[in-house]
């Protein structure tokens, strides 16, 4: 049985950073693809980015060159850097543990509960 849990989130002012950390229990963590969603506030979540086993990224455009993400698998923890926040990015963030296919990222029903991030002005 596969448990994600996120830490990390917090209030912080626009163009501050915040560093997410999602660890995984179980024995899959390293064989896997994972990913960090958002869901803000009355809005459908979104996929943000994605990180193959091997540790190829992947983001959407409103987060490139200001979000990293990265994972350790040694420690069955995958990381969210957050920088040069802005209020639209205030949000759920939550992990997932998924695969891959054709290139493309797809969740398995492996979620946290997500931690969350407000980004005032």
């Amino acid at each position: 049985q596969v448990q994600l849990v996120e830490s990390g989130g917090g209030l912080v002012q626009a163009g501050g950073s915040l560093t997410l950390s999602c660890v995984a229990s179980g024995d899959i963590f390293s064989n896997s693809a994972m990913a960090w969603y958002r869901q803000p506030p009355e809005k459908p979540r979104e996929l943000v980015a994605s990180i193959t086993p091997g540790g190829t990224p992947n983001y959407i455009d409103s987060v490139k060159d200001r979000f990293t993400i990265s994972r350790d698998n040694a420690k069955n923890t995958m990381y969210l850097q957050l920088n040069t926040l802005k209020p639209e990015d205030t949000a759920v963030y939550i992990c997932n543990l998924g695969g891959t296919y054709g290139g493309r990222y797809y969740p398995k029903n492996y979620w946290g509960r997500g931690t969350q991030v407000t980004v005032s002005s």
